[in-house]
């Protein structure tokens, strides 16, 4: 009997997925922080934006550098262990932030433990609980489950900034910290790591599936999926695009919006309500993705994707200098493009390498992601600096996007299906 249209229960994949929704919801809100404690920082220690901003350049980098890693251990040790232990640190992380005092302790704090930590809660997570879970509907899990990120976006930053101005910036991470607490307690009860583990088939499946095992070292196999992935054509058309997509979002927008709104002469919590309100559309826009994705050609969607995207980051300066209003559209144009490219790159990457691989591959992808919204975090800091203005960041980001459409389009249809045929042979 086929458990998923026998039966009118609810799948329990359904529930990991709300409970990895939350999770990752709670993951992305406090790695945007950041973007509003530059200028409590900058008036309470003194520090430059760039010395700030190498901070947030290196947090993002082990975000994405954790990803390969993530994929291994979360298939070796269980999704529900390693998000505990993740969570955990991050607490202590965020506990320990109120009592520093110089730039190496929020390096130390977060460049490197909030990185590492975030890092295996990313995108990586999304595509193991799909590949674990899910039989069908894949596409549109990974777009639910990358939409998180904007939601999380969505509820933290105006609600965080609202209590960085009335309270002080302490108060907003001990909201976090307390969020993080709820969120464990949640993952402790009711996590799966496997529907083996309660005796159902994958949604979409009728036969029980056992856990496909890692073989060999759990640090060495990301390593040697890596070494398959960069004899292939499509991986550098992929991390290429993806470069150029975190150069674009998290790097750029995600931690400097903010910053320029206030050159402009908008208040802080009215900039975080228009990363909010991107939050929205965002989360419309990547699940439809996933939806998108499940139906057509994924390298038509990314080559609509980035270059819309560039179109709007080309807008943006001419937006910030005019009325709320223009600010607003951006919002929503930008919005429903932020994160969308990830349903059609995680299924072009399990198309041309496979399900075992993929998570660890797509890892690597992340990776080059977050190399390039590492270098948009530093740089447009620096740039501002020296400029004045995010006018050259800006415009820089919208003319790669461009770049990226046209590279997404390289990516050949029959070579993906080729290599794959060969892969599974």
């Amino acid at each position: 009997m086929d458990a998923n249209t026998k039966s009118t229960r609810l799948h329990y994949g359904w529930v990991v997925v709300a409970i990895t929704f939350l999770v990752l919801l709670v993951s992305a809100g406090i790695r945007s922080m950041p973007s509003i404690l530059i200028l409590p920082f900058k008036q309470e220690f003194g520090w430059s934006l760039s010395g700030i901003s190498s901070v947030i350049s290196f947090g993002i980098f082990l975000y994405g550098l954790v990803g390969p890693f993530s994929a291994s251990l979360l298939q070796r040790f269980g999704i529900r262990k390693v998000i505990i232990i993740s969570l955990a640190v991050l607490a202590v992380s965020l506990s320990l932030t109120p009592l520093m005092t110089s730039l190496w302790q929020f390096q130390l704090l977060w460049g490197l433990v909030s990185g590492l930590a975030t890092g295996m809660m990313a995108n990586v997570l999304g595509v193991t609980i799909s590949n674990n879970w899910f039989v069908k509907r894949q596409g549109t899990v990974v777009g639910l489950l990358t939409a998180s990120a904007a939601t999380g976006q969505l509820l933290f930053l105006p609600l965080l900034s609202k209590i960085i101005v009335e309270a002080g910036w302490k108060y907003s991470v001990y909201t976090a910290v307390a969020a993080i607490l709820i969120v464990l307690l949640i993952v402790s009860i009711w996590m799966r790591s496997h529907p083996d583990e309660i005796g159902v088939p994958p949604y979409g499946a009728s036969e029980l599936v056992q856990p496909q095992a890692i073989k060999g070292n759990i640090f060495l196999a990301p390593i040697q999926a890596l070494g398959l992935a960069v004899k292939n054509p499509t991986f550098w058309l992929l991390a290429g695009t993806f470069f150029f997509c975190g150069f674009s979002t998290n790097g750029l927008i995600g931690t400097h919006l903010i910053a320029a709104g206030h050159d402009h002469g908008i208040a802080q919590v009215t900039a975080a309500g228009m990363l909010a309100f991107m939050g929205i559309f965002d989360l419309i826009g990547t699940t439809l993705s996933g939806w998108l994705s499940d139906r057509y050609d994924s390298r038509k969607l990314l080559f609509w994707y980035y270059g819309l995207r560039g179109i709007s980051l080309l807008f943006l300066p001419i937006a910030l200098t005019g009325d709320h209003m223009m600010l607003m559209i951006f919002s929503v144009f930008y919005g429903l493009d932020w994160i969308a490219t990830v349903p059609p790159t995680v299924k072009l990457t399990s198309q041309e390498f496979g399900k075992e691989k993929a998570g660890m591959i797509f890892g690597w992808i992340v990776v080059a992601h977050q190399i390039g919204a590492s270098t948009a975090a530093y740089s447009a800091g620096l740039l501002r600096d020296l400029l004045g203005s995010y006018t050259v960041p800006f415009v820089s980001a919208g003319i790669v996007c461009l770049l990226a459409a046209i590279m997404a389009l390289r990516i050949s249809k029959n070579r993906v299906n080729k290599t794959h045929s060969m892969n599974v042979t």
